[in-house]
């Protein structure tokens, strides 16, 4: 989960240099942003409903396992796709580097 938290904080730092750009008299580029944040903010809403489901096991509160590792196994799912598209988003990053101009 702090893995999440680590690319939440680095898309916040980025939206507000977007912002700052956009102030600055730049285009604003809000749409992709919000996107990004908002899937994000999705998969981190995941991990910590499927947090909530192992600790209301493990304590007691629930007997209802399959419920359980349905949830782990979809936080798992929203995890490795949020580090795929960072990885392309990265990849595209580094394409654009060696662009020559």
């Amino acid at each position: 989960m702090d893995q999440i938290k680590a690319i939440t904080l680095s898309t916040v730092s980025l939206g507000e240099n977007a912002a700052a750009s956009h102030a600055a008299g730049g285009a604003p580029s809000s749409g992709f942003m919000n996107a990004l944040q908002q899937a994000i903010g999705k998969a981190n809403d995941i991990q910590l409903e499927a947090g909530q489901a192992t600790e209301a096991l493990m304590t007691g509160q629930t007997q209802n396992i399959h419920q359980t590792m349905v949830a782990l196994q979809e936080a798992d799912v929203s995890f490795q796709l949020m580090m795929q598209i960072r990885n392309k988003l990265v990849s595209a990053y580094e394409e654009i580097q060696r662009m020559q101009i």
